[in-house]
């Protein structure tokens, strides 16, 4: 054997010094890398299973249904966040924007229910356009300006709450039929149609447009793009825009769901619309991640959702777990990039 035959042979011994359980790991990494969808329907079929046997009537069609009810709004607004997470950036406003929607659909209930959703959903991309300027133009950081117009319109929705707003607790008949009412033998929701038209909107978008290139490639390197003529404010500001958008529409789902309007309407789903994007794959780093990974992580959270409510587990508890699950994934899905890279 010569010499650089023997510097470069592997020991003998590499196999067994390898740490225990690192196959495993590898394993599981490359199956996120290769097979991300796969994995992500693997774990929410186990989840179902798992359920029907706390709750055997959860594997009815009734069942199934109600999970569809409770996904449709937190994978609307986890779309927002998907779309700002390629950008590098995330939204903290998106349960006020909601409640805002919300509040003016209610306050408009006695007049044109066709423009009390327009108001409505102009509410939202209002003040996400307001987010996207704040972090495009003024280079805000998106962490400090989403939380700074959440506080802000949690002020002002307190203040209208107790004069314009004040009969504006309940919502139209309409608007419940969006968020509670069924189709085709009481089997499809009303909402979970809508959730499916803006699904393949943003797929079909981000997968075949100028604009879901350009999320991708402000995400992945910001400066190149600027470079290369980008307006990047202008990406940011439409994104921002977007996310106010499908937050309204999700508010105003919401409300017909619960059939009373109040300031805490959509706060249980901020974090979750957070973790439904990361479990689906989308890098809070930017430049990676698609909407099919985030639909699989909003039917993921709503049927684990359904399972801590049958074991009667607290709401606090609740977020206790989305905090952790989101942590966790982080972590994970940053060492699956590392790996990939």
């Amino acid at each position: 054997m010569t010499d650089r035959q023997a510097t470069t042979a592997p020991p003998k011994h590499a196999a067994a010094a390898e740490p225990a359980g690192s196959a495993p790991r590898r394993s599981l990494r490359r199956a996120l890398v290769d097979h991300p969808l796969l994995v992500l329907g693997g774990v929410l079929v186990v989840l179902v299973l798992a359920t029907g046997v706390i709750e055997p009537n959860y594997l009815s069609l009734r069942g199934l249904r109600n999970t569809l009810l409770l996904a449709a709004p937190l994978g609307i607004m986890a779309a927002g966040q998907t779309l700002l997470m390629l950008t590098r950036g995330i939204d903290l406003s998106v349960a006020m924007i909601a409640t805002a929607a919300a509040y003016v659909v209610g306050a408009q209930a006695g007049g044109s229910l066709a423009v009390a959703i327009v108001l409505g959903l102009l509410v939202g991309a209002a003040a996400g356009a307001v987010n996207g300027a704040g972090v495009g133009i003024f280079q805000v950081h998106p962490l400090i300006m989403t939380l700074a117009m959440s506080t802000i319109l949690l002020g002002v929705l307190t203040q209208l709450a107790q004069s314009v707003f004040v009969d504006a607790t309940s919502t139209p008949d309409f608007v419940r039929t969006l968020g509670v009412g069924t189709f085709a033998g009481d089997l499809i929701p009303w909402n979970a149609l809508i959730w499916a038209g803006l699904a393949t909107i943003i797929i079909v978008g981000l997968r075949r447009t100028g604009f879901g290139r350009m999320l991708y490639a402000v995400g992945d390197n910001p400066v190149a793009t600027r470079l290369a003529g980008v307006r990047t404010w202008q990406v940011l500001i439409a994104t921002y825009a977007l996310s106010g958008l499908f937050a309204a529409l999700a508010g105003i789902l919401i409300a017909g769901q619960t059939g009373a309007i109040d300031l805490q309407l959509a706060q249980e789903l901020l974090l979750p619309s957070i973790a439904a994007a990361v479990i689906g794959g989308t890098s809070i780093f930017g430049g990676r991640g698609s909407y099919s990974g985030t639909i699989l992580g909003a039917l993921i959270l709503s049927v684990l959702s359904s399972m801590l409510t049958f074991l009667d587990t607290p709401q606090a508890f609740k977020q206790v777990i989305f905090g952790l699950i989101v942590l966790g994934l982080a972590w994970l899905y940053a060492a699956v990039t590392r790996t990939r890279d």
